[in-house]
């Protein structure tokens, strides 16, 4: 897989398509890893790369399945499609430019999945499935997929309201990007529906 490799001597075996914005990527990743080097924070910046890469790798799962005709269960489906959502590699980018109290232990708390970027992500993915999907039988799967969301929220609320490991200022940035989602989707696809 090509983002695995992030270099820009793999991008001819890509489609002409899709070149200039692999190329654009990995320029706009190396012009933020140079501005962060100066200040002795590029750490930031690769881990940021590495969550794109576990982002593009969730996408690649999911391309292989339709290319497959292939439908997960919802146990094979859900560790993907929390990566494929871009939550957490969202997250994890907001974090770069953020002042100091975002240290290098942060972005390892962070990329390891906490409970709170682990419920958001769980948020974004299934607000986003309920809003881009016709389901065979709605009522009763919106039922599961909104006690999952809710107790995602329950989720959340526990890790703030306990001392953990992450300065307040990434706790709230996670739950500010939460509200978004949960702003986004309520009700209907506003995300892509503009």
């Amino acid at each position: 897989m090509i983002y695995c490799r992030w270099d820009t001597n793999c991008i001819d075996r890509l489609p002409d398509y899709m070149k200039l914005w692999y190329s654009e990527t990995l320029n706009v990743y190396k012009d933020m890893k140079d501005l962060m080097s100066k200040e002795g924070k590029s750490y930031r910046v690769q881990v940021a790369i590495e969550a794109m890469k576990r982002q593009s790798q969730a996408f690649y799962v999911e391309a292989k399945w339709l290319h497959e005709n292939y439908i997960p269960t919802m146990e094979e489906y859900m560790p993907i499609g929390l990566d494929s959502c871009g939550y957490w590699h969202l997250t994890i980018s907001s974090f770069i430019g953020v002042e100091d109290s975002i240290t290098k232990e942060t972005f390892n708390w962070a990329f390891n999945d906490p409970k709170i970027i682990r419920a958001s992500s769980t948020i974004c993915r299934l607000m986003n499935d309920i809003v881009s999907h016709k389901w065979v039988s709605m009522q009763e799967t919106y039922d599961v997929l909104y006690k999952q969301i809710n107790n995602a929220w329950k989720d959340i609320n526990e890790e703030l309201l306990k001392p953990i490991a992450a300065p307040t200022s990434a706790l709230n940035r996670i739950l500010n990007l939460a509200k978004v989602i949960d702003l986004l989707y309520k009700g209907e696809d506003a995300d892509t529906q503009v």
